[in-house]
């Protein structure tokens, strides 16, 4: 009898444990207030995808919530949601999560003022608002979270002195107020980057006061670090149980362990891998690697659709009998690698157009990163205009003008239509593909770069494909929209002759010079000279001399006289060329003094001594 009683009374201290951690968050009347104010949260904003509807206020657990992530003690330690199209306001109800180390929100419509209560949490650390429509005043109260480390405000509507109290956060590592309506004094921040350009009241119209250091990426935790949370509760909950020594507290944990695994089926994809712990896409398919791979057969070389510089693409057949490309990157464990994967995902999964490869889905595990694309039956137009070699039709001209418009569509969207903005920084005819009724769609986002609101250009080391690379991004790695452009321009040119451009003149030992080429004939009237001969002549002169001036246009050497790719699509539709083109500077006095050499034309940049003349991606960090 001693030793039932012993066990039943072993067995009442674990239930009254579990009893006291299941209520941990509970107030007096039995509701979880961490419930309570994020159903608070959720009610302000306006969710118009739905992001939120697994928010249920009759809950009493919120750590299973989609953008929610809780502490080891099972408190609500991150929010997060960005990119998600939220607008309304941000709830005062923020302030009773008040275990939250985390809140990142950017890249929404949020509007109103900050809560002044986000002051008394304590535990924060990051807190990222950029990229929305706050106004009003920077709460004093902010002044007080000692443990913030992250700031971001940028690109907001917000007003007022910059709080004094700011300065008395001493571990700070990054404070961003950059274009806002901010005046001064500025306080004393010890932070190594402190951003504040774009305030006209404190820069002055020319901001050389301003600090122009770009901030490091924050990335958010993802939904999958939930499962490592609730692994470590049951691993503190199974040490409970051994202790005790009860097989009833085993069989108990055994349950616990076993409904909640079949929670995290409901709340994940279906998928054995291990999970990335960078990535969150709940929109997109999630693959088993398994099933990618009996799709390609092993991967089987006789399905290569091509190579890159990343990665093999392979033809798959899924299990419903769709067809799929798959991108199989290689070196996945490589930071290079890590960053195409990121990239890629994340830039092809915000930019929905017809003109644009959609990204059906991905595969992550341990050792693999997959991207599914649907398959493009026309393949690439590089592959198109090389397909006469092996006795298909070659494109005719009609096609190739849709080509070029399906192309301009989908880099007008990634300039000026998507939020934010894409930098495309490889427009070549290889990343153009076909689909079934031959439409134009811009491929391979893996040298896209996600840019701020107001952000005009980036700098990095180079990227691209030589022979279409702008001159000014050669020189100084510095990419924008009209690095783009060019590119655009260059891809004109290819569909016109036929070429790539650096094959052109191959056989007369001139690599690299279509572009001057193509200029000199201009200026001499010989149009007919550049086409493509497998055309047999069947094409509209005064479309093609609209299609040269168009492209010549994109690839004047200075930037800031290239039309914006907007322009550029009104011009191939007919509208405003002419004049355009006779507002244009001189062909022959459009140079642009680049790498300290004023008369130095295109050709010249790519034979230069640091270049391997060839059609191959330049490496370097993006």
């Amino acid at each position: 009898m001693g030793i039932i009683s012993s066990i039943f009374w072993l067995l009442g201290l674990l239930l009254l444990a579990l009893s006291e951690i299941s209520s941990a968050a509970l107030s007096p009347s039995g509701v979880n207030y961490e419930v309570v104010a994020l159903i608070a949260i959720k009610n302000d904003l306006v969710d118009p995808h739905n992001v939120l509807d697994g928010w249920d206020i009759n809950s009493v657990d919120p750590c299973s919530w989609r953008m929610v992530t809780c502490s080891p003690d099972g408190y609500v330690s991150a929010l997060g949601l960005p990119s998600q199209n939220l607008s309304g306001t941000l709830s005062a109800g923020i302030e009773n999560l008040t275990n939250l180390q985390s809140v990142l929100l950017q890249n929404n419509g949020i509007s109103g003022s900050i809560p002044p209560g986000i002051g008394n949490l304590e535990k924060l650390q990051t807190l990222d608002l950029s990229n929305n429509a706050f106004s009003g005043e920077i709460p004093s109260s902010l002044g007080g979270l000692e443990s913030l480390n992250y700031l971001r405000l940028n690109n907001n509507s917000l007003t007022g002195v910059c709080p004094q109290s700011l300065g008395n956060v001493k571990g700070l590592t990054l404070v961003d107020l950059s274009y806002n309506n901010l005046s001064g004094p500025l306080p004393r921040i010890s932070a190594r980057t402190f951003k504040i350009v774009g305030n006209p009241l404190i820069c002055g119209p020319t901001a050389n006061n301003c600090s122009t250091v770009l901030p490091e990426p924050l990335s958010f935790p993802p939904d999958a670090m939930r499962d490592s949370v609730r692994r470590s509760q049951h691993v503190a909950i199974a040490f409970g149980a051994s202790f005790g020594g009860a097989f009833v507290v085993v069989i108990i944990i055994g349950f616990l362990v076993w409904w909640q695994y079949r929670r995290n089926q409901q709340i994940f994809f279906d998928v054995n891998e291990q999970y990335d712990p960078e990535v969150r896409l709940g929109h997109l398919k999630r693959y088993s690697f398994k099933e990618l791979r009996a799709a390609t057969d092993h991967f089987s070389s006789r399905n290569i659709l091509g190579r890159g510089g990343f990665g093999i693409v392979y033809k798959g057949l899924l299990n419903d009998g769709s067809i799929v490309a798959v991108k199989r990157l290689k070196d996945y464990n490589a930071a290079a690698g890590e960053i195409q994967f990121h990239t890629e995902v994340e830039t092809i999964s915000l930019a929905v157009h017809r003109n644009l490869l959609r990204l059906c889905g991905f595969c992550s595990t341990q050792n693999e990163r997959l991207l599914v694309y649907p398959y493009m039956p026309n393949g690439s137009v590089a592959s198109r205009l090389k397909d006469h070699i092996r006795g298909e039709p070659a494109l005719d001209w009609v096609r190739r003008k849709r080509i070029a418009l399906g192309t301009a569509r989908g880099l007008v969207y990634l300039h000026e239509q998507c939020d934010p903005k894409i930098i495309h920084r490889d427009v070549k005819a290889a990343n153009i593909l076909l689909d079934e009724d031959f439409e134009a769609v811009v491929g391979d986002f893996g040298l896209a770069k996600l840019l701020d609101h107001r952000d005009s250009h980036v700098t990095t080391a180079v990227r691209g494909t030589v022979g279409h690379i702008a001159p000014e991004y050669l020189c100084t790695g510095q990419s924008s929209e009209k690095t783009d452009v060019f590119g655009f321009g260059i891809l004109l040119l290819e569909l016109i002759t036929g070429h790539k451009a650096l094959d052109f003149g191959r056989a007369a030992n001139q690599k690299g010079v279509m572009l001057d080429w193509v200029k000199k004939l201009h200026q001499e009237r010989r149009l007919t000279q550049m086409v493509d001969k497998d055309l047999n002549g069947d094409f509209d002169l005064i479309e093609l001399e609209e299609m040269v001036q168009v492209a010549l246009l994109c690839t004047q050497f200075n930037p800031s006289q290239r039309p914006k790719m907007s322009e550029v699509l009104k011009m191939l539709e007919g509208d405003g060329l002419a004049e355009r083109w006779e507002a244009s500077p001189k062909l022959d006095s459009s140079k642009f003094r680049c790498c300290d050499n004023p008369t130095q034309r295109y050709s010249d940049f790519i034979e230069d001594s640091s270049l391997i003349v060839e059609a191959m991606e330049l490496s370097g960090p993006r």
